[in-house]
């Protein structure tokens, strides 16, 4: 029964998932220095901070071919390629009578939608950490929904954060 609740949440699938590692040594117990660029954490470092990853809230204003799951994930697809990432899957679902939400797992977090085509208006979220460049996403975005109005706020997730956690400066 245990392997159906793994298969069911994802796990051993041909996706490189596995059940999480809880042998070994402790991360509380050792010593962290976030600010070592050396380290290969995937952690951002940008002007003195260091936090877990950049995330993009990014709304698209009359947008077309916000109802087409094809059109949505060929744009993850260029959202992930042009920004550097790895793409892990993709999910997508149509509603009735209009509507999509989707989203594509990366190994450097994720990009999601919701849409409300009736209005022209996509909801997007990119979060990316790593060497990722998630901001390359907007100009994807605005080329593959034809429009020029595509706003944006940034979100740097875990900032302060990574630093309180008892790590070395």
């Amino acid at each position: 029964m245990k392997d159906i609740n793994l298969f069911q949440l994802g796990y051993g699938l041909e996706t490189g998932a596995h059940e999480e590692d809880t042998t070994g040594t402790c991360p509380e117990t050792t010593a962290r220095d976030v600010f070592d660029e050396s380290r290969d954490d995937h952690f951002i470092r940008r002007d003195g901070a260091v936090f877990a990853g950049t995330h993009l809230i990014i709304e698209v204003v009359n947008g077309v071919g916000l109802d087409d799951e094809s059109r949505i994930q060929q744009a993850f697809r260029d959202c992930v390629d042009t920004c550097g990432a790895t793409l892990l899957h993709i999910h997508t679902h149509k509603f009735s009578p209009q509507g999509v939400s989707g989203v594509a797992v990366l190994a450097e977090s994720h990009i999601s939608v919701h849409t409300w085509p009736e209005i022209g208006y996509g909801a997007f979220d990119v979060f990316m950490c790593g060497d990722a460049k998630p901001w390359l996403a907007v100009d994807v975005l605005a080329k593959a929904f034809a429009t020029g109005d595509v706003r944006v706020r940034e979100l740097k997730r875990g900032e302060g954060v990574v630093a309180e956690a008892g790590i070395a400066a």
